[in-house]
């Protein structure tokens, strides 16, 4: 397998594995609002929803960001030629990668300490931690490499753009 197709698919189980998350925090809304008509409590429900609902995010952004689908403000970009367009391009996504390696770096650095200190939630779930935010770390692991993948792919001149109708893409 080669490392392209190998990151392609690191970032399309992010995807999916997010999706899974979304699944859950529906689930967990369901369960709870059934609770409610029905009068029934399943502890820990709304915890569980907003663990899934970060996870789900967290795991969707480096798969958001390899199909164009991040916002951009391309108001100074598409107004410059070629040449100054490339080096902002590279500035942008230099600034870009080392701010997601600290991110990752940080998210990790949570993710262990809390499990270091045997951190625990302080809703009526009880839940360590660590589980909820091993997500938000694996999520934000996986966007450090896809922006420094969008990098070197910049930096070789390999990197798609969007056409001139990307920055108004929507639905």
């Amino acid at each position: 397998m080669t490392l392209r197709r190998a990151l392609d698919a690191l970032y399309d189980g992010a995807g999916y594995v997010a999706a899974l998350f979304l699944i859950g925090t529906l689930v967990f809304v369901l369960i709870g609002i059934s609770g409610r008509l029905m009068d029934f409590h399943v502890p820990g429900t709304d915890a569980y929803a907003g663990y899934c609902m970060a996870a789900a995010g967290f795991l969707a952004l480096a798969h958001t960001l390899k199909r164009g689908e991040h916002i951009r403000v391309t108001l100074v970009v598409e107004h410059l030629s070629a040449r100054p367009r490339r080096v902002l391009e590279r500035v942008a996504l230099g600034v870009a990668t080392s701010l997601s390696a600290l991110f990752a770096f940080y998210g990790v650095r949570l993710a262990f300490q809390s499990w270091q200190f045997n951190d625990i939630s302080t809703a009526n779930d009880a839940t360590p931690l660590w589980l909820p935010q091993l997500a938000m770390a694996a999520g934000t692991l996986v966007l450090a490499i896809a922006v420094a993948d969008e990098f070197v792919a910049e930096l070789r001149g390999r990197r798609r753009h969007g056409g001139a109708d990307a920055a108004v893409h929507s639905e």
